[in-house]
């Protein structure tokens, strides 16, 4: 694998910190901004929208550009965004910083996917994708629940800092192992051209332009069965994850009753089942993509009604922590390489319509699991999560005869 995915993938790994972190600090932004905890938590929802209005914007503002450009930009822009967050006292600033960081964000996440494609080939790409999408999975096991930490001892804006210091990193990192001649997609199989110098070697400075592809004619790729499946498959299969993961303190705390001080710990066991499930996905998704999600999607519904009927039992959340952890990303990876596999006339945009899919499914999910709360208690986001997965079910089932070949 080149050098360059597992820089995207730190990259990725301190985005997805900052999008989980606030989890465990809005307590301290409500103490610090003197606002209500319901009001820290308006933070979540606008990196959300934010993720799900940029990756399109961004990917379309910089489709003309080379991949160094539009990949560094957006990594500039993240980072200036978590110093002004850091520094203001204004609860107004500090929203419009989230709301920014996630475009960004988004942008950045939209290009890295589209990049992948240009340097890898077919057959492997999966993998690769995989390995990019470890970095969200590395956010859930580390980034968290350190960030976290951080919070606890030095106060909310410490976790600010120290994710704009590591995405400093990564922006030199990319802006020096990036290729400037990255211009289209890979055919066939094989890397996609690289300009080259003189001496036949490849010339990262130089750029070669991407294929003319009218940006009408990419989003006319969402008219495609195949991929509108996919991205729809996408939304309620990461809504279910997310409902449940954003919820998992209350699901724990007062559902099963463990200790508070042991969130952290079921936090990560299921960031750990999540970064296996994205490293199968990565073995199995190409080759095996239909088979996994044939039976991952049904095997999911039944994990989440097994735990929701389990909800009060300690035992049922150290098992199903990680395993539902494991399941989730195991069929959201693979339903991710799927629909850049689908989206094939859409180079530029490709990565941003399963973005898109994904941060629609991370801000649905978490607003139906927080009205369920009201009614069901702390097991109404289980069940919302089984319920999103069941819908899933359906629609594999109604729409797998038509585009059955290409997800294969």
């Amino acid at each position: 694998m080149p050098v360059l995915l597992y820089v995207l993938a730190v990259a990725v790994f301190t985005q997805g910190t900052s999008e989980f972190v606030l989890a465990g600090l809005v307590p301290g932004i409500s103490t610090g901004l003197g606002i209500s905890i319901a009001q820290a938590g308006y933070l979540t929802s606008g990196f959300a929208i934010g993720m799900v209005v940029g990756a399109p914007l961004m990917a379309a503002l910089g489709r003309r550009l080379p991949p160094r450009r539009t990949l560094s930009a957006s990594l500039a822009i993240f980072v200036a965004a978590h110093v002004a967050g850091a520094l203001t006292d204004q609860f107004a600033v500090l929203l419009a910083t989230r709301f920014v960081a996630a475009v960004a964000n988004a942008g950045f996440l939209a290009v890295a996917l589209s990049t992948v494609t240009m340097i890898v080939p077919a057959g492997r790409q999966t993998r690769a994708l995989a390995a990019i999408l470890g970095g969200t999975t590395l956010a859930l096991i580390a980034g968290v629940p350190a960030g976290a930490f951080l919070g606890e001892i030095w106060g909310w804006r410490s976790a600010l800092w120290a994710i704009a210091g590591l995405s400093a990193l990564a922006l030199v990192a990319v802006a020096v192992l990036t290729p400037g001649g990255l211009g289209r997609r890979a055919p066939h199989g094989q890397a996609a051209p690289v300009a080259r110098g003189s001496h036949g070697r490849a010339d990262p400075g130089a750029y070669m332009p991407r294929a003319r592809v009218d940006l009408r004619a990419e989003l006319g790729t969402l008219r495609s069965p195949a991929l509108l499946r996919y991205l729809a498959l996408g939304v309620l299969v990461n809504g279910a994850t997310f409902c449940a993961f954003t919820f998992l303190a209350p699901i724990v705390t007062d559902g099963a009753r463990i200790d508070p001080a042991l969130v952290p710990v079921v936090l990560a066991l299921f960031g750990l089942g999540a970064f296996g499930g994205v490293s199968a996905a990565g073995r199995l998704a190409d080759r095996r993509g239909h088979l996994v999600l044939g039976i991952g999607i049904p095997v999911l519904v039944a994990g989440w009604v097994l735990w929701a009927a389990l909800a009060a039992s300690p035992s049922a959340v150290w098992v199903l922590a990680p395993v539902l952890g494991a399941l989730s990303f195991v069929v959201g990876g693979t339903l991710i390489a799927r629909s850049m596999a689908s989206a094939h006339g859409a180079p530029t945009m490709g990565g941003a319509f399963s973005t898109v899919a994904l941060n629609l499914g991370a801000l649905v999910g978490p607003v139906l699991g927080g009205l369920s709360i009201g009614p069901l208690g702390p097991v109404g986001p289980l069940v919302v999560s089984a319920a999103l997965a069941a819908v899933a079910v359906m629609l594999w089932s109604v729409t797998s005869g038509p585009t059955r070949r290409s997800a294969s």
